[in-house]
């Protein structure tokens, strides 16, 4: 779950961004899994899940967790989190299943980023068709 002030804009990275709406200083806590809103599927739930609704590209917002190996999806704008060898932001495996955290002060209408192999167990099998933007 967000615990920032955030809006969706486009992204010179990739589609869709989540940008600061407000001075957001290094150290807050930007996203943690919050259980019922955020979702969480092992192995076998996913592919349900996937057959069930049809869902062609829910890959493209669902993320294989590093700390429980089940893939989690944000059901909030922090689906929109691109990714960025230079990111803004740290994540962690302190908490449920981590926690994104501002590395740096991040000013209003600053695109949100995170490197996602610090997460996503799944990283390298689609890392090679990321773009190397960095913001």
């Amino acid at each position: 779950m967000l615990l920032v002030k955030t809006k969706l804009g486009l992204s010179k990275i990739s589609g869709i961004g989540l940008y600061a709406d407000t001075f957001i200083p290094k150290g807050t806590i930007i996203w943690r899994f919050v259980p019922k809103l955020d979702l969480k599927f092992n192995e076998k739930e996913y592919q349900a899940f996937k057959q069930k609704h049809d869902c062609e590209r829910i890959d493209n917002y669902i993320y294989k967790s590093k700390i429980s190996g089940c893939y989690i999806l944000c059901t909030d704008d922090a689906r929109f989190i691109n990714h960025s060898y230079e990111p803004n932001t740290i994540d962690t495996m302190d908490d449920v299943e981590g926690l994104t955290i501002a590395s740096k002060d991040i000013f209003p209408g600053e695109e949100i980023v995170s490197d996602y192999q610090m997460f996503d167990a799944d990283f390298d099998s689609y890392k090679h068709l990321l773009l190397s933007v960095a913001q």
